[in-house]
């Protein structure tokens, strides 16, 4: 769903699992980003959590440091993130996409719905990522190429 909501708003991928850009490569940890993706000259690396619970926070400061290191600005694409976390992100010029749910693959919706409501978790099965989050990355990354200018 994610590689689908940046190619319908003219984001072109550069790589999936990627630790490397351009002439950069990644070699302090394991550690990739899961796509980057690039629109006007300006490269995101991205990083999706689908889980109910939030991902380490050790990673998340890895994962900062790694599109640092790459020339990148860090997106994280996650159910929910401590305010502290986000407020950390956006310092580091970073932007995170929060989803509430737990998103489920379309064909997947009954599962999903039948654990939402016996569980009581936030789950939900959308066909694609809704046009509202993808309008609010797009008016965020107009103002940075407004910046750039």
């Amino acid at each position: 769903m994610v590689l689908d909501a940046f190619a319908r708003y003219q984001f072109v991928t550069q790589g999936r699992e990627m630790n490397s850009f351009g002439s950069e490569i990644w070699k302090e940890t394991e550690h990739d980003l899961d796509f980057i993706f690039e629109r006007d000259g300006i490269p995101y690396g991205i990083e999706v959590k689908n889980t109910l619970g939030y991902m380490d926070y050790e990673e998340f400061q890895i994962k900062i440091r790694l599109c640092r290191h790459l020339g990148l600005r860090p997106v994280f694409v996650v159910r929910m993130f401590p305010r502290s976390w986000m407020h950390e992100l956006i310092t580091a010029g970073g932007l995170g996409l929060i989803f509430k749910y737990q998103l489920y693959p379309w064909g997947q919706r009954e599962l999903g719905r039948r654990i939402a409501q016996e569980l009581g978790l936030p789950i939900d099965a959308p066909r694609a990522i809704s046009t509202g989050t993808m309008t609010r990355f797009l008016r965020w990354h107009e103002g940075i190429v407004t910046e750039r200018r």
